[in-house]
């Protein structure tokens, strides 16, 4: 049961992130059906501006089946460069209100504002203002629920969409929680579903009328007792600004298995340079590389090593995946390849420039200078403004 006698827990939700951030790079494509994701046979939708929406596209969809349903959209490879730039302009405007800010993804976060009340207002009040705000710094558009848990205010973000802002006042939870169908309770997949179904529970108040004994019967322990409580609006979990990230990288599904080693090499560059900015975006360094493998049959395998120290140089990262690579066999076809970096450090200590080549491994404080100039360079010329030789295409014959 909670304690807060106010809506102070905030979900704040970005409307159609990657395809409004499309929109807003490209004004020619306002008011356009926009899917991002996958543009290959075996792509899968990212996300769907609310224009495409209307044609039953959403993500995950097959993209083969969104191109059907929306022939006359734009369909856009993601930028996640720009996705992240513009997920930390809105993650700044959050942090305006309150230290309490809980990242859940680029577009999307969890607020504590009951510390906030003397300087910005109410939770509602300091809501409305959020979104004024974002609005007009960003260009995007966010949706709000507040409540006073975590778990209402994300079902009351979700039904304030497009756009909106939701209030659920203390005390009127149960009213707001008990029509939604029981899908809407967080760990009810489908099998879940089938199991309550069979008990003839179609809405969160049907289950919240069983009793505890009677759910943990037929989930078990743990999920029953979990339910229930959701049922109830039992959820005491804090928002925890410091969710620590375990790792970072980049992966991509190939439209056609590869067997060209070649051709892998140069996409383990490709996807290490992508993994090295962002971690450097993310003042983080590394000591672990780790390379995930899909074949054709879509077995999955992982290798990994530990470098001596840890790193968020594009250079490094790639020399090690490519070893990793070395030891696979790529003949049965590789259909998605992922370089990653984990056992995460803060970078709160810039690498000394090793101008003389003295002292540690040659040429390590040049190449951390150079990587950050090109970080720069991408920053304001956009990040195919600099690439490695190895993924610039040969001249036209």
């Amino acid at each position: 049961m909670t304690h807060r006698t106010e809506p102070s827990i905030l979900h704040c939700d970005l409307d159609a992130f990657y395809a409004s951030v499309e929109q807003l790079h490209d004004p020619a494509l306002v008011g356009r059906p926009v899917i991002v994701g996958g543009l290959g046979p075996r792509g899968v939708v990212a996300a769907a501006s609310y224009e495409a929406r209307a044609f039953g596209v959403h993500s995950a969809m097959p993209m083969s089946r969104a191109r059907r349903a929306c022939p006359h959209g734009a369909f856009l490879t993601p930028r996640f460069d720009a996705y992240h730039d513009a997920s930390r302009a809105v993650m700044a405007v959050l942090r305006a209100y309150t230290p309490l800010v809980e990242p859940i993804a680029l577009d999307e976060a969890f607020l504590d504002v009951a510390g906030s009340r003397r300087r910005f207002g109410t939770g509602p009040e300091i809501a409305a203002a959020i979104r004024s705000r974002v609005r007009a710094e960003t260009g995007l558009t966010v949706s709000v629920g507040a409540a006073t848990t975590k778990f209402v205010a994300k079902l009351a973000s979700d039904r304030s969409k497009p756009d909106g802002l939701l209030v659920v006042a203390p005390g009127a939870e149960l009213e707001f929680l008990h029509p939604l169908p029981v899908r809407s309770l967080w760990g009810v997949g489908p099998a879940t579903h089938k199991r309550l179904a069979a008990l003839g529970v179609r809405t969160v108040g049907d289950l919240a009328a069983l009793g505890e004994d009677t759910i943990v019967a037929a989930l078990g322990d743990a999920r029953g007792r979990h339910l229930h409580g959701l049922a109830h609006n039992r959820d005491d979990r804090a928002v925890e600004p410091e969710r620590a990230v375990k790792s970072v990288g980049h992966e991509e599904t190939f439209p056609v298995d590869h067997t060209d080693r070649a051709v892998l090499q140069r996409e383990v560059v490709r996807l290490a340079e992508k993994t090295a900015t962002r971690l450097r975006a993310g003042g983080h360094r590394g000591r672990t590389v780790q390379l995930k493998v899909r074949y054709a049959d879509f077995r999955t395998i992982t290798r990994s090593r530990t470098l001596r120290g840890p790193t968020d140089l594009a250079a490094e990262i790639q020399t090690t995946a490519h070893e990793l690579l070395d030891g696979l066999d790529v003949g049965a076809g590789i259909r998605l390849l992922g370089v990653s970096v984990h056992q995460l450090v803060a970078d709160d200590t810039p690498l000394a420039l090793d101008l003389d080549g003295a002292g540690g491994d040659v040429g390590d404080g040049r190449r951390a200078a150079l990587e950050r100039s090109i970080d720069t360079v991408r920053s304001r010329f956009g990040p195919d403004s600099v690439r490695p030789a190895r993924l610039v295409p040969p001249p036209e014959p």
